[in-house]
C-alpha cells in the first residue's frame, strides 16, 4: 500500500522525467492494481499477484473505492442525490454507492496547496467501478469541479495514517474478496 503523492505518475518510469512510483517503492516485480491520475492523491495497492490485481482493478468485481474530494462550490443534498441516482458520462452511466457533503477532513497539506478564488467544499464519494477519471467526471456532471481528490480506501485496505510517499508492505495468504459493507466510522 502506498500513499501516492500529488503529481506522481502511477507507473514506475517516465521518459519525460516526471515523478513516478519508482521514487517511492523499491519492491521489485509489483504493479499497481488500478491507477490514480497524476493530479490525484491517496491509496494505491501494488501487488505481484495477477489474481489480486484483477480482483481489484476489474470493474466486474465491484471493489469499493472511497474518495475525499475538495470541490469548487458547496455540495448540497441535490448534488449527492444526483450522484446516488446516477449521472450520464460519455462512456455510460455512473452511480455513487455513497455520497455525502462533509466538513473539511483532517488530511495532509498538499504541495502546492489548492488555491481557488471561490468557496470550496468537501464531498465523500464511494464507487464500485473505477473507470478513467470517473469520480472527477461524475462530480463535473453535477457541477462540482474537483480541485483535490484523495482515495482513502480500496476494498479492505485503508490509507489510515500513511503520509504522502509512505508505504506499507503486506503479505496476503488468501484470495481477496470485496467486503459487502464497511462499518461506519
Amino acid at each position: 500500500m502506498l500513499h501516492k503523492p500529488f503529481q506522481v505518475l502511477c507507473q514506475f518510469t517516465d521518459p519525460a522525467g516526471r515523478a513516478t512510483l519508482g521514487q517511492y517503492i523499491r519492491v521489485r516485480n509489483v504493479y499497481p492494481a488500478g491507477r490514480l491520475d497524476f493530479d490525484s492523491e491517496g491509496l494505491v495497492v501494488l501487488t505481484d499477484d495477477g489474481q489480486i490485481q484483477a480482483r481489484i482493478a476489474d470493474p466486474r468485481h465491484k471493489m469499493r473505492k472511497r474518495y475525499l474530494c475538495q470541490v469548487s462550490g458547496l455540495p448540497t443534498a441535490l448534488h449527492t442525490d444526483r450522484l446516488l441516482r446516477g449521472v450520464a458520462l460519455n462512456d455510460g452511466p455512473a452511480r455513487a454507492l455513497e455520497a455525502s457533503a462533509i466538513e473539511p477532513p483532517d488530511v495532509h497539506p498538499r504541495t502546492p496547496p489548492v488555491r481557488h478564488p471561490h468557496a470550496t467544499g468537501w464531498i465523500e464519494v464511494v464507487i464500485a467501478e473505477g473507470r478513467n477519471r470517473q469520480v472527477r467526471r461524475m462530480l463535473a456532471a453535477v457541477e462540482l469541479p474537483v480541485l483535490r481528490l484523495i482515495r482513502t480506501e480500496v476494498g479492505p485496505w485503508h490509507l489510515n495514517a500513511l503520509a504522502p510517499g509512505e508505504h506499507l508492505q503486506l503479505r496476503l495468504h488468501a484470495p481477496v474478496s470485496a467486503p459487502r459493507h464497511f462499518p461506519q466510522r
